[in-house]
């Protein structure tokens, strides 16, 4: 699964995007960290390592809704490349 787990002290969520097991729990050891995640800026900060996710969806990662929505929101930037 890719998924948030949460960090940061209480009322002030700051959340890492992590590829972990299913059946772990949510701040459980992950495999890799593919991103972050701070709602409390505005507007809310994202960083993510688009190539890293897009291994791990091609090898058989399922994404959370809430995730899904972030990467969407969030595209790869545009590579250019000069000739």
């Amino acid at each position: 699964m890719i998924r948030l787990a949460r960090i940061g002290a209480r009322k002030q969520p700051y959340y890492r995007i992590v590829v972990i097991e299913k059946d772990r729990a949510r701040n459980g050891r992950s495999i890799e960290v593919v991103g972050t995640y701070n709602p409390r800026t505005n507007p809310a900060s994202v960083d993510l390592k688009h190539e890293r996710i897009a291994y791990w969806r091609g090898v058989g990662a399922q994404m959370t809704p809430i995730v899904e929505k972030l990467v969407k929101n969030h595209p790869a930037p545009a590579t250019t490349a000069a000739a």
